[in-house]
């Protein structure tokens, strides 16, 4: 059953040619003008990659922090103990603990949207994979969420910032906010090429041809507006 899409987003849809690569500076003109939810919509960025998901030396992955910040209040989640729960606390993480905090998020607590842990509680945070694992919210390395106790105000500053993370899914996408609705067009642009260089950056070694298929951006519940990869991918 093909999807109905409501007056609202039919109006806006005509404003974009879905068969045209647009450069950044008009898509980011689009955006604004194809914004029509009540509430401050997200720019989401949606990126086909020419990898194979299978091969784990193709897999594409980073974090990359927004100059601009991505218009989101982060709850964040610390798991700690000793000086790290005190760091935790001074650097303004939302919910802080070690063995009780494993407990509570054991029983079902999983109110914040990122999780970060130190290396000496890691053995127990990984009891809990089942849980924060296919909520994107286990503490890991490669997402730069595993620090020492006196790295915590660091990470925490920068999770609050604008910091985001990218990956690849099982389908060779990439599906990453960047910014709000209500951000300037200048803004909006320094956001959107800041996160297309990262990832341009971190082409693995083993991808050949060409790493980036298509990329396009929308408003949430609004309409995709597709970029000239060529002019978003800067190597």
């Amino acid at each position: 059953m093909a999807k109905k899409h409501g007056k609202k987003y039919l109006e806006v849809s005509k404003l974009v040619d879905p068969a045209k690569q647009y450069s950044l500076d008009e898509a980011v003109s689009l955006l604004k003008k194809t914004a029509y939810t009540k509430f401050d919509s997200t720019i989401e960025v949606h990126m086909r990659m020419g990898i194979d998901p299978k091969q784990a030396d193709q897999l594409v992955r980073g974090v990359v922090s927004l100059p601009n910040g991505t218009g989101k209040q982060v709850r964040i989640a610390v798991f700690a103990e000793g000086e790290g729960v005190a760091l935790a606390e001074q650097a303004g993480a939302d919910v802080v603990g070690g063995d009780d905090l494993i407990k509570r998020v054991q029983d079902g607590f999983t109110d914040f949207d990122v999780a970060v842990a130190v290396p000496a509680i890691m053995g127990k945070v990984g009891r809990l994979g089942k849980i924060l694992g296919p909520r994107g919210l286990m503490p890991s390395p490669k997402a730069g969420t595993i620090v020492p106790p006196q790295d915590l105000p660091r990470i925490i500053r920068e999770l609050r910032g604008g910091r985001v993370e990218f990956k690849t899914d099982k389908t060779a996408n990439i599906h990453v906010g960047a910014g709000k609705a209500s951000f300037s067009e200048q803004q909006m642009k320094e956001n959107l090429q800041t996160l297309f260089d990262a990832i341009a950056k971190a082409k693995p070694a083993a991808v050949k041809g060409q790493y980036v298929k298509t990329i396009s951006v929308a408003p949430t519940m609004g309409p995709g507006i597709k970029l000239d990869v060529n002019e978003a991918i800067r190597h």
